[in-house]
């Protein structure tokens, strides 16, 4: 949910990233998993839309920014939640 004073217009990718701020500043940890487990199922949507439009060659900036939220959700899973970290050795 949005916090006070914001709109979708606050948002350059509404679709998403909403739910992705959301997960950013959830200090519960009961409600953090799922606020990302939801910013990664809006993310995922967008996705989807986005492999489905015929224009997609315009999105290299939502998909930069798109890549960038789902590393910042794994530090999230990771440190917050207590992921295991599947790049260590």
């Amino acid at each position: 949910m949005t916090q006070e004073g914001s709109s979708s217009s606050d948002f350059r990718y509404p679709a998403w990233q909403r739910e992705y701020e959301a997960s950013l500043v959830e200090l519960d940890p009961k409600k953090l998993l799922e606020r990302v487990h939801k910013a990664e199922a809006a993310i995922f949507n967008r996705l989807q839309e986005m492999a489905q439009s015929s224009g997609s060659s315009d999105n290299k900036a939502e998909r930069q920014a798109i890549e960038d939220a789902l590393a910042n959700l794994r530090v999230l899973q990771r440190e917050n939640l207590r992921f295991p970290d599947w790049k260590k050795d």
